[in-house]
């Protein structure tokens, strides 16, 4: 048979696009590698066989983990740049769900990639056309699996922040760090003996020498004692050691900390969007 006169399917230029996600990991443990498995088993069944130009991660331990929208996500912006440079035809995912997380994202992702001129294929699911007023059903179809999608990382949130009640409820250790002279061993938190002996040493030359905070922290760094995490001795993390109350203080000082940087990012980005559109 004659396939000289058969159509030749197009050939693109695409970005995998892939994310680690700490909540569907938990779930299903689709790392990157198998994602991009999927991705290039897709490519390779496709029949055209698109050129992957370029491959771009979001939520590893060199990116910012746990960011859903857009301007957030340092690799899917740096795919988007290759769409709008033309450098690239589109994006291939391994499916929405790690597109985006929350569906006003995917829908937004999608928007921003076809209003550049740019094409959207999953692995699960192939191309994902524009939406198209003679067909409203595909738009709703998509939009149904974000909403699901969205629903079950929200039961999983759910489940994992119930279990962790439960098992501090129970006696076992569910939150944070270990403080200094602690581990968690097995899901349960044990001394740890050779920083519970610092600790009996800071106590003393508190409680004998009349030390404070300050020059215990300078002759601990002195002696080249390693803090918790290996590093320098703070005059905060000796107080803390020192006292109860103070170590509930900072940990409230803490609380109070993150929800301000909290609503400070969320200042930002509104700043960022009404900027945008004015």
């Amino acid at each position: 048979m004659d396939n000289s006169s058969a159509p030749r399917r197009e050939r693109l230029r695409l970005v995998m696009v892939r994310r680690v996600s700490t909540v569907g990991q938990a779930a299903d443990g689709y790392g990157l590698d198998a994602q991009d498995a999927d991705c290039r088993r897709w490519n390779r069944g496709a029949g055209a066989g698109h050129k992957l130009v370029h491959s771009v991660v979001d939520g590893d331990k060199t990116s910012t983990s746990g960011k859903s929208t857009i301007d957030e996500r340092d690799g899917l912006m740096d795919a988007v740049q290759w769409i709008a440079d033309g450098r690239a035809d589109g994006i291939l995912a391994p499916n929405l769900d790690r597109l985006a997380r929350e569906l006003t994202v995917q829908e937004a992702v999608l928007s921003y990639v076809w209003a550049l001129g740019g094409r959207v294929f999953t692995a699960d699911h192939g191309e994902h056309l524009e939406d198209d007023e003679s067909d409203p059903m595909r738009t709703a179809m998509r939009q149904m699996r974000g909403v699901f999608h969205q629903l079950d990382r929200g039961l999983i949130r759910k489940r994992l922040r119930e279990g962790r009640a439960s098992k501090g409820e129970k006696g076992g250790y569910a939150y944070g760090a270990p403080r200094y002279g602690q581990q968690v061993v097995d899901g349960v938190l044990v001394d740890l003996a050779e920083e519970k002996d610092v600790e009996d040493m800071i106590r003393r030359w508190h409680d004998e020498e009349g030390l404070g905070p300050r020059p215990i922290c300078r002759r601990l760094n002195e002696a080249e004692v390693p803090s918790k995490r290996g590093g320098k001795w703070h005059p905060t993390t000796v107080a803390r050691i020192l006292s109860p109350e103070a170590r509930a203080a900072a940990n409230a000082q803490s609380a109070r900390d993150r929800a301000r940087r909290k609503e400070d990012t969320k200042r930002t980005r509104a700043q960022k969007i009404l900027g945008s559109v004015s």
